[in-house]
């Protein structure tokens, strides 16, 4: 195959561009490949005896066919120098890759025009490592949006004392693990220490345990070197090196294999790891904080999770109740959800009939408040009144409430609603503002209802 005269056949030339570790590629005026760095078929999976064998298009696939008026090649062909336009390159094996390309001239002695060098860079890296900033950014935001909510969620005894001893925790550099069934809130406390810790000016990176597997988890948590397995195009920092300096959420540590445990338990040991294939060690300052819905202790018996890593993650102790324990939250954490949900639908639900808060209250939510917060957004599809009505609530719900009642041949409504008022009253210290806001009742609507039952503190 010909190759352009600007390269002149010279070893020391080529020698020069297998250096790059950025592809390039060498084209002629007939957008024939007349030369491949060893970057560029390391990336494509092309030889060099092939390239001769391939059109420049059949690599680069942009919006429409290469041969359009936008192809960079075309831009390229008519005197445009090309920089930074972004495109995906297909290798081989027919996998896509996104890549930046900058193109320029390559010319004969005398001048003329005799095609085109492309300098490609993969940028499939910056791609992810966007994504998942933008993912843990908004994480940030909707944790956030809930920590300002802890004082009003907090109310009930048992969080009020978990609460108590989060800025201390915050403060400290110890290890956490937040144990708790699914829904409880492990990931927002996971993340009040960190917001409220020196290191909250760091990253916050979460991993999760159970959506991973063992392979794809180990290079996750330490990272990898190009080339140490199959796909490995490029060297990947992994998620210890992106939290230097902050905390790392293991999220469902308990189903993370025997050997991630082992390797993971080194670097808390030790704070220091290779990347998968490399032999190089690398320091870090991690704070961790672990969360799990199993009970890692029967785990540690079983001989499933290792005893000197539950110890070591161990240090500070948290467990969450779940929200059939702490059921005085339940009206606080409804008027929540309306006010958000009011806001994100565009409704205004003034409250619950005195019967759906009852129903709230009653139910056990084995999915706790995550739970909770569906059965709110469910009860807003249905609703197209300003209170939400039993009717309004998930068919199970509904069930649960009404198989549950001791009905008598005297039960009626009017009796549940004084029920729920005098409930509403009781856990407000009769405050009839905080009282009729969990009633989704107006104030007035209260102390008419508070008189027709004659109704008094006490009572």
């Amino acid at each position: 195959m010909a190759e352009p005269e600007s390269i002149s056949r010279s070893n020391g030339a080529e020698t020069i561009l297998d250096c790059i570790s950025d592809g390039v590629i060498t084209i002629d005026l007939h957008k024939r490949i007349t030369f491949l760095n060893r970057a560029m078929q390391t990336m494509l999976g092309y030889e060099v005896p092939d390239s001769g064998m391939l059109l420049a298009c059949d690599l680069l696939i942009q919006s429409n066919i290469c041969s359009s008026q936008d192809c960079v090649l075309e831009r390229a062909l008519r005197g445009e120098r090309v920089s930074n336009f972004e495109a995906i390159v297909r290798r081989r094996d027919g996998i896509q890759m996104p890549v930046s390309i900058n193109t320029d001239f390559l010319l004969d002695k005398e001048g003329k025009l005799i095609g085109l060098i492309e300098v490609i860079r993969d940028i499939s890296l910056v791609r992810e490592l966007t994504a998942k900033t933008a993912e843990v950014s908004e994480l940030k935001h909707r944790l956030a949006e809930q920590i300002q909510f802890d004082h009003i969620v907090g109310r009930s005894p048992l969080m009020q004392n978990i609460f108590a001893k989060l800025p201390g925790i915050a403060a400290s550099k110890s290890s956490v693990l937040i144990t708790g069934e699914s829904g409880t809130g492990k990931e927002l406390i996971a993340y009040a220490l960190h917001a409220h810790s020196p290191r909250k000016q760091a990253p916050f990176v979460v991993v999760n345990g159970s959506s991973l597997s063992e392979g794809v988890l180990e290079s996750e948590l330490f990272g990898h070197v190009k080339g140490a397995f199959t796909n490995a195009y490029v060297d990947k920092p992994g998620r210890f090196e992106v939290a230097d300096g902050g905390t790392i959420f293991l999220d469902e540590i308990g189903e993370m294999s025997l050997a991630t445990q082992v390797k993971l338990l080194g670097v808390l040991e030790r704070g220091r790891f290779e990347r998968v294939g490399s032999n190089d060690t690398i320091s870090v300052d991690v704070r961790i904080v672990a969360a799990t819905n199993r009970n890692l202790e029967e785990a540690v018996r079983e001989s499933r999770f290792r005893e000197d890593l539950y110890y070591r993650i161990r240090v500070i102790p948290i467990n969450l109740p779940p929200l059939r324990d702490r059921s005085d939250d339940i009206p606080l954490l409804v008027n929540h959800y309306r006010e958000k949900f009011n806001r994100e639908m565009n409704k205004q639900v003034a409250g619950l009939s005195p019967q759906s808060l009852m129903a709230l209250e009653q139910y056990p939510f084995p999915g706790n408040i995550r739970e909770l917060q569906n059965v709110m957004e469910h009860a807003f599809v249905c609703c197209e009144e300003r209170t939400i009505q039993l009717g309004h609530l998930p068919a199970d719900l509904q069930r649960y409430y009404l198989e549950h009642q001791e009905w008598t041949d005297t039960e009626s409504l009017q009796s549940i609603e004084r029920q729920a008022i005098c409930r509403a009253l009781d856990k407000s210290g009769w405050h009839f503002k905080e009282a009729s806001e969990q009633l989704g009742i107006g104030r007035s609507t209260l102390w008419r209802k508070v008189r027709q039952f004659g109704l008094k503190p006490g009572i």
